[in-house]
């Protein structure tokens, strides 16, 4: 395929999506990342696309919202990683609330799995991936149903999770930094995920790589109320993604990274890859220092977190 060639299917793809990943791209045209992100900065250049954090988006700064069937296919191999890690902080018996999105979605599919389960939520895809698991309770909020991402929005939502209060809450979004928190591109969206926080003791946000980075228009969880991120490892080329994880636990969110070795750490290593497993000290705000550590490989059946959940419950 000719660069002529290779750049237009790259703009039709950012335009069809919204937001696409380097990994993607590459995979699509064929080629590898390194074409890709030349072609990308040719194309940045011309004022047709910007780049992020691992891929590129639509010119302006802020991204519209890809419908689900676009989103269903990006960063698959991530996002199940991602939901490995996240049903491994769940326990028997809890209550939580899981929002809309398709890494949510895989999600829900692992927590089919979990006996005494009471998930409340407001999107039909998650509910769907629960509906014929066993001792599993799922509840549905009220609301008009947005056809784009099959989640139930508007005030009907909003209301319905109005003295709502469980252990922890699920969220995804369309971008995410260290500056807004997570962000989506649509009103309704953003408030009924906001509602969704209020309901929870503990947040807990689930961003692929190629959300680090991107700002959308509503915010829906700010940094200093989001508890945990689970995401996975960034390209090894992306050191503005690990700037941007060093930043959020800087502020005190509890980085968790699915799938492969710590992407950031404390003092002044943000950049730098340790070996899989080794501890980085990362400084929090306003509290000690703390231990950043990589998820267990996805053999592993979770037990490594779930003692670390343990013990910083006993603490």
């Amino acid at each position: 395929m000719f660069a002529a060639e290779r750049r237009q299917l790259i703009l039709e793809m950012v335009r069809a999506n919204g937001a696409v990943s380097l990994r993607e791209l590459a995979r699509v045209v064929q080629t590898s990342e390194v074409t890709v992100r030349r072609d990308v900065r040719a194309l940045e250049a011309e004022g047709l696309l910007d780049r992020r954090h691992g891929g590129a988006v639509l010119p302006g700064g802020f991204t519209r919202e890809s419908g689900f069937p676009q989103k269903s296919h990006l960063a698959t191999a991530e996002k199940t990683a991602i939901a490995d890690v996240a049903a491994s902080l769940v326990e028997e018996g809890e209550a939580v609330v899981v929002g809309a999105g398709t890494t949510t979605q895989e999600l829900a599919r692992r927590l089919a799995r979990v006996p005494g389960l009471t998930v409340v939520t407001n999107s039909l895809l998650v509910a769907q991936a629960l509906a014929h698991a066993n001792r599993v309770e799922v509840v549905m909020t009220g609301g008009t149903l947005r056809g784009s991402n099959y989640a139930l929005v508007g005030s009907g939502a909003e209301q319905s999770l109005q003295g709502l209060r469980v252990s922890r809450a699920f969220l995804s979004g369309s971008g995410l930094t260290a500056e807004r928190g997570l962000s989506t591109s649509n009103m309704l969206s953003a408030s009924v995920d906001r509602a969704l926080v209020q309901a929870a003791a503990e947040v807990v946000v689930l961003a692929d790589h190629t959300k680090l980075g991107t700002d959308t228009m509503f915010q829906t969880v700010p940094t200093d109320v989001m508890t945990r991120l689970v995401t996975d490892e960034p390209p090894p080329h992306d050191d503005r993604a690990a700037t941007e994880l060093q930043a959020l636990a800087d502020q005190g969110v509890q980085i968790t990274v699915a799938g492969g070795g710590v992407a950031v750490g404390g003092d002044g290593m943000a950049g730098r890859r340790p070996r899989r497993d080794s501890p980085l000290p990362v400084q929090r705000r306003g509290g000690p220092t703390a231990q950043l550590r990589s998820a267990s490989p996805l053999s592993d059946p979770g037990e490594r977190e779930r003692a670390r959940v343990a013990d910083m419950r006993r603490r």
